[in-house]
């Protein structure tokens, strides 16, 4: 099983992955924000551990990024013990448990396992468009019935323009949804990204809308 750790605390952050590590998880540690989002685009995890208070932007933010996506990973939020306004935005926001700080070593693992026991019964929407088939839960992306193997930030690209299937989305919102924020790439790596999918699931699933981005199915640029 494989954690990322997201805590700014360096003396809390390596106690925990040090105990994690000792009871057989691989753990990937991060101290702030951006890091956590670019980590959950490059990388898949079984679970996460998540600080509320983070440099760079909120835990809670970095939260909504990951649910906005359709992405169910398990997510453990840590806060502090005063602040319940804290706890109730989390578990709003889709976080699937928490914990408050202090805690015991032995409950964040029993939290841990606990989180990742549910989400193995989550339902996710299954996304298709005429002979393509996305399964989030399962990222598995099928044409005509077949597996089609797709890069992480292909399949990314691909779900957010299913998910807005019929409209047409902009090159700036894609990089939001492959990479987490936008105006930090090149400025034809989305473009590069469309055209592998159209190689793989047919030149006339996507459809280029000139001067603004992209579109999958029918209706209004």
């Amino acid at each position: 099983m494989k954690i990322l750790l997201v805590e700014d605390d360096a003396m809390l952050a390596e106690a925990v992955r040090a105990g994690l590590v000792h009871d057989g998880w691989r753990v990937d540690w991060v101290a702030d924000a951006p890091l956590a989002k670019t980590a959950l685009v490059d990388h898949d995890f079984d679970a996460v551990v998540l600080d509320v208070g983070l440099p760079g932007g909120s835990g809670l933010g970095v939260l909504s990024t990951l649910r906005n996506r359709y992405d169910a990973t398990p997510v453990l939020i840590v806060t502090a013990r005063d602040k319940l306004s804290e706890r109730i935005a989390g578990l709003d926001a889709g976080a699937d448990d928490y914990i408050v700080k202090p805690f015991q070593f032995d409950e964040l693992c029993a939290r841990l396992r606990a989180v990742m026991r549910r989400s193995q019964g989550r339902v996710s929407p299954v996304l298709s468009c005429g002979t393509v088939v996305l399964d989030p839960a399962r990222r598995l992306v099928t044409r005509d019935g077949e597996p089609v193997a797709l890069s992480g930030h292909e399949f990314r690209t691909l779900m957010l323009l299913l998910e807005r299937q019929g409209r047409a989305v902009t090159r700036e919102q894609l990089e939001e949804a492959v990479y987490g924020s936008s105006g930090t790439i090149e400025s034809n790596t989305i473009a590069v990204y469309v055209h592998q999918l159209r190689r793989k699931l047919g030149e006339q699933l996507i459809v280029t809308v000139h001067g603004y981005g992209y579109r999958i199915g029918g209706g209004p640029a």
